[in-house]
């Protein structure tokens, strides 16, 4: 074994010499084992040496190529190294046959708009959708979640009053209490839109516009519905044709009565009732006709422009929505005079009609499944503005 590092050369000799001794000598023994231990940890030296000489190379290696590469490591690949990987086969097959020569084809750039691919894309800024209002109508009334395609209740028709004062051992009166069952069937509200189903898989936020656009449009028939539905064909039986009409309680007794002094009369014709009246249902413009009232002074009677004043008519909230008719009012105890029944919540659902398949379309449907018992007409006031 023989070494250009010296000290390692110097060692082997050494141990060369201990081994010649004499084997029965204890010395000599110690030295052989001395020996034997020495050329183990030379041996091990000289396997550690490889493997640093191994990682140096391969460190190196990667250095030249991330300094080939640049700083951010990943480098572009361009028209040349396409060359040299793609035709590196023929590279080396080279002849004089061939004429020395190899093609690479490479797409040109020219003006026209497709050539080259997109060189501008354009920026997508958020879509633009149309406004939607505000429905709260349906959060004025007792809303129940229902199993049965219809609903069936027990409705009071006769109230027992011949209760009197009766004399010591006078035979007492009889009272007559009556109910009527009544029926209300569940009916559909549902519509649907096409789309295109590359549309949708490319611009996923799309669906989800379309799921609110039509759950939105259930909701404003819904709206319409609960007030104004008559209740022939597949409408529901609305609010207002069964509300007690306005009557003035007081007979003329406020002269030139306004639209505050209407909505105060509706108030009391409820409360005389027996009901404790707890909304108003008003057009945006007849809320703010009442808002922009004001007094002898000039001043506004509902409060100054620059306060806060949320709409609310003799401590009754205020709906002002569009789905009411301009010049009409609804004032009532919203709660008890009727109950909404949810069949099916809005659901939307995706399928196949007809020719879609073929035409790479879907129809999207949206519906819901809902009834309304108005079980207290006289709960309702509803009227026209004078």
């Amino acid at each position: 074994m023989y070494h250009d590092n010296k000290p390692f050369a110097a060692a082997e000799a050494v141990i060369a010499d201990m081994r010649t001794k004499s084997e029965s000598d204890p010395l000599d023994m110690l030295a052989q084992k001395l020996a034997d231990m020495t050329d183990a940890t030379i041996k091990r030296i000289e396997e550690t040496e490889k493997k640093q000489a191994s990682l140096d190379n391969t460190l190196d290696d990667h250095e030249k190529r991330l300094a080939r590469k640049g700083a951010g490591g990943i480098a572009p690949t361009t028209w040349g190294q396409q060359f040299i990987a793609e035709k590196s086969e023929e590279i080396a097959g080279l002849s004089e046959a061939s004429g020395g020569g190899v093609k690479l084809n490479i797409k040109s750039v020219t003006g026209a708009t497709t050539s080259g691919g997109a060189i501008d894309v354009p920026m997508r800024d958020t879509t633009a959708m149309l406004p939607q209002r505000s429905l709260v109508v349906r959060s004025l009334l007792n809303v129940i979640q229902t199993e049965s395609g219809t609903v069936e209740y027990a409705a009071q028709t006769a109230r027992p009053t011949a209760a009197d004062t009766v004399a010591e051992e006078a035979l007492k009166p009889e009272s007559d209490i009556a109910w009527e069952l009544r029926n209300v069937p569940t009916r559909v509200i549902a519509h649907w839109v096409k789309a295109s189903s590359q549309i949708l898989s490319d611009a996923p936020q799309i669906g989800g516009m379309i799921d609110s656009e039509l759950r939105y449009g259930l909701a404003l028939k819904e709206e319409q519905q609960i007030l104004y539905g008559d209740n022939t064909g597949a409408n529901l039986n609305g609010l207002t044709p069964n509300a007690a009409a306005f009557a003035d309680p007081l007979s003329g007794a406020i002269p030139a009565a306004n639209k505050l002094d209407e909505i105060g009369l509706a108030v009391l014709q409820v409360s005389l009732a027996d009901f404790m009246p707890s909304g108003i249902v008003l057009h945006p413009s007849d809320w703010w006709e009442m808002r922009l009232l004001k007094d002898a002074d000039n001043r506004y009677i509902l409060g100054d422009p620059q306060s806060a004043v949320a709409p609310n008519l003799f401590g009754l909230p205020v709906v002002p929505t569009k789905a009411m008719t301009a010049g009409e009012f609804l004032v009532g105890d919203m709660f008890s005079a009727a109950t909404f029944y949810d069949r099916w919540q809005p659901r939307v659902e995706v399928g196949y009609v007809d020719d879609d398949f073929t035409r790479n379309m879907v129809t999207i449907r949206a519906e819901e499944r809902v009834a309304l018992a108005v079980r207290h007409g006289d709960a309702l006031s509803y009227g026209t503005f004078l």
